[in-house]
């Protein structure tokens, strides 16, 4: 099967590097994002898909917009590719695309759709407390992720993944995901299965202020906020901004348990049932792993904490490190 992919950041790797050495499929090209300037020195830096392709010498082309350059355009239909492969590329393909392949352009997406159409399903799943999520692939449209589908494959969510975890856990069952599908695909044994648009969910871009965290909100909102838009949630501490990278609600998190790592707090939670304070204030600091801070409903463990231009240390750290005291509080990053 002849194949173009097109895919941008580490969580297509998986499916281009399964595709590029299984015998059945042949890729032709890999149609990434342009190459984008980060760190210090400004340099330009490959996408991690683009590093993949031309370790494995395979042609890579990279129009900043892929519907409007023609030169690219004529690439891909003189390609003569079976199909084109698309996870996590990052522009809207044109009908003329999606029109090319014999077979179609089959998509992986992120989430169990309908459910979480967009650009970032991940995320917005942990967000929402969502305890079970997982891959779909399907035969894109020309609409947001609304095309037929193919197959799925669902995973449970643990109450201590964050959007990194669950990405590199759902980039591989994409990849196993995608090859199934390609090769049923070929032999016609699957029967694409249009999507109920009445029970659609929407993933979008995250925002700036999706960031801040609000300590009256209770503290399995704050923890799933926390570890859906991980590393990036930001409050405020001794009129300096602060990331709080990991979390634990100490309450009952919707029927989650705490998991093995934190039983030790089992036998101290009675006591800290009767600690109380204004939402944001540290009530309590567990030695060895960090301070307990009241929401607006609930307790939550600050387990990993970030200051600006340091890199992450965990909760007890932390404690140690900026001798933080009971009573001191943490506040809303808008304020």
């Amino acid at each position: 099967m002849k194949i173009v992919f097109f895919g941008t950041p580490s969580f297509a790797v998986p499916t281009l590097e399964k595709l590029l050495n299984h015998p059945e499929f042949d890729v032709l090209a890999v149609v990434t994002q342009p190459d984008k300037r980060r760190g210090r020195g400004n340099q330009l830096i490959p996408s991690p898909v683009k590093a993949v392709a031309t370790s494995a010498n395979v042609p890579v082309w990279q129009p900043p917009r892929v519907k409007k350059d023609i030169e690219t355009l004529t690439k891909l239909k003189n390609s003569d590719a079976d199909v084109f492969v698309v996870v996590a590329y990052g522009q809207i393909l044109s009908q003329e695309i999606l029109d090319m392949p014999k077979l179609g352009c089959v998509n992986v997406h992120g989430s169990i759709l309908p459910k979480y159409r967009g650009a970032a399903p991940i995320q917005w799943c942990l967000y929402n407390g969502e305890t079970q999520t997982g891959i779909t692939t399907m035969l894109m449209d020309a609409g947001m992720d609304t095309g037929a589908m193919l197959l799925k494959a669902t995973t449970p969510i643990e109450l201590l993944n964050n959007a990194h975890d669950l990405a590199e856990k759902l980039a591989v069952m994409g990849a196993d995901l995608l090859v199934e599908t390609l090769c049923k695909l070929e032999l016609q044994e699957i029967q694409p299965i249009a999507q109920d648009n009445s029970q659609a969910t929407y993933a979008p871009l995250i925002k700036k202020e999706d960031y801040q965290l609000d300590w009256s909100k209770s503290a399995i909102q704050l923890h799933n906020q926390t570890r859906g838009f991980y590393p990036d949630c930001t409050t405020i501490f001794r009129n300096q901004p602060l990331k709080i990278t990991a979390t634990a609600p100490l309450d009952d998190a919707d029927g989650y348990e705490l998991p093995a790592e934190l039983q030790d707090l089992n036998h101290q939670l009675p006591n800290l049932s009767t600690a109380s304070g204004s939402p944001g204030e540290v009530v309590s600091i567990i030695k060895g792993m960090g301070a307990i801070v009241q929401t607006g409903e609930g307790l939550l463990l600050l387990r990993e904490i970030q200051s600006a231009g340091k890199r992450p240390q965990s909760g007890w750290d932390f404690v140690n490190g900026s001798r933080l005291a009971v009573t001191e509080v943490f506040g809303n990053a808008e304020s």
